[in-house]
């Protein structure tokens, strides 16, 4: 085997919590310690720690492309933003091999005083590229980002969407070896975000190591072969991405209820489906009309928000995605309290089986805010007699009528 292209060898990373995290133990701490009757020492500072990793390790090949999936707070952003350089671990060393592109969270690497132009050949300088390297590639880097027109104002005056479509621009075309990609493509729209996925996909035919960071598990199995699955800021899945997602899957399924019931952010409380055939539950007939209907308590008032709802087959293929968002781009400003998402759908004409919801709710500028992988899953049912094994085969169910004729009048090769 050659030398990896990324080496985490034993990563840990602690965060201080609390305003005064910074400060060392003194005189006044005693003293009020001594007043209040506030613990010092091990059990204090163990109140006031985070521990975002523990005891990391992994390797990624030259040429391959991994994902790094888990929960909110998993630890993954943590571990990209120390193979970016962006921070340091606690203990533990990682090593990257090669010119890094990397996109994490919006804005990052750029001066929102420079323009758009000045920034992209910043960036490319700090990738150690020469001039003639940059303008070489700047049409095509600007083209990308579809931004021709605002490429001399100031990135401060741009939008999260834009910034975003240019960060992504200049990481993907200035020959990074090595990419780190977090989850900011949700800021985007969606016909970039399928640029984006396609862009990604060509550097890994091209041979360049990807790090991926998603919720969104089709874009996963699409773009990795290989996850590696966090839980807690530990590593506890590492190996072939259907298989890992699977792990993932069965993960959330016991813990679901009880780490919703600790957020202090939106918690979903409950989701049903309405069909004709099936009734109200978590269960539709294929092809059948339905409609779902999910009831999430917000805690606080949340503006520009749109709700998100995947379908994913049992092996991870994304068979459906809408949005709350409107046509014209629109957003819904959410106040405290219940909320319900609501998705009519004519016709659900997928194969019967099990499968996962994905329920998320994004923020304008800042991506996603919270998300469930919804429990129980949905179980796709069909009463129709199945006379050939294929009427199951693949995703979806079309009442499709296949005829085979004989005899009809025509050439016999086809013209040139």
């Amino acid at each position: 085997m050659g030398t990896p292209a990324i080496e985490v060898q034993a990563v840990s990373k602690r965060y201080v919590l609390g305003r005064e995290a910074h400060r060392s133990w003194t005189f006044r701490d005693d003293l009020v310690a001594r007043l209040t009757g506030w613990k010092k020492g091990a059990e204090a500072r163990a109140r006031r720690e985070l521990w975002a990793l523990e005891d990391v390790s992994f390797d990624v090949a030259p040429g391959e492309a991994i994902a790094l999936i888990g929960r909110n707070g998993a630890g993954k952003s943590t571990a990209l933003k120390i193979m970016s350089r962006i921070t340091h671990p606690t203990s533990g060393r990682v090593i990257v091999r090669g010119r890094v592109g990397s996109l994490l969270e919006v804005g990052t690497g750029f001066h929102p005083e420079l323009t758009g132009r000045e920034n992209v050949f910043m960036n490319g300088a700090i990738l150690g590229m020469s001039r003639a390297e940059i303008v070489s590639k700047f049409d095509e880097i600007v083209a990308f980002s579809g931004l021709e027109r605002f490429i001399d104002t100031p990135v401060k005056r741009y939008s999260s969407g834009m910034q975003m479509r240019l960060a992504f621009s200049v990481a993907a075309h200035l020959d990074p070896e090595v990419m780190l990609v977090d989850e900011v493509l949700a800021v985007g729209d969606q016909e970039f975000q399928n640029k984006c996925f396609g862009r990604m996909s060509e550097i890994g035919r091209e041979g360049r190591t990807v790090v991926f960071i998603s919720h969104n598990m089709g874009a996963v199995k699409r773009l990795c072969s290989r996850s590696v699955l966090l839980n807690g800021g530990r590593v506890i899945a590492d190996g072939p991405t259907p298989e890992v997602m699977q792990t993932y899957f069965d993960l959330i399924v016991p813990n679901e209820e009880a780490t919703l019931a600790d957020t202090s952010g939106p918690r979903l409380v409950s989701w049903s489906v309405d069909s004709p055939d099936a009734g109200t539950g978590h269960a539709v007939m294929s092809g059948d009309k339905c409609s779902f209907s999910f009831v999430a308590n917000i805690p606080r008032e949340l503006r520009h928000v749109h709700a998100k709802l995947e379908l994913y087959s049992s092996d991870g293929i994304l068979a459906m995605a809408t949005s709350s968002m409107g046509p014209d781009g629109s957003f819904t400003d959410l106040r405290e309290g219940r909320a319900e998402v609501i998705v009519d759908l004519p016709s659900l004409p997928v194969t019967p089986g099990l499968y996962q919801l994905h329920l998320s709710l994004i923020q304008r500028g800042e991506g996603t805010i919270e998300s469930w992988h919804v429990q129980p899953g949905l179980r796709v049912l069909d009463d129709r007699p199945i006379e050939e094994d294929f009427r199951n085969v693949g995703l979806l169910n079309l009442d499709a009528r296949t005829t085979l004729r004989s005899g009809i009048d025509g050439p016999a090769e086809p013209s040139a």
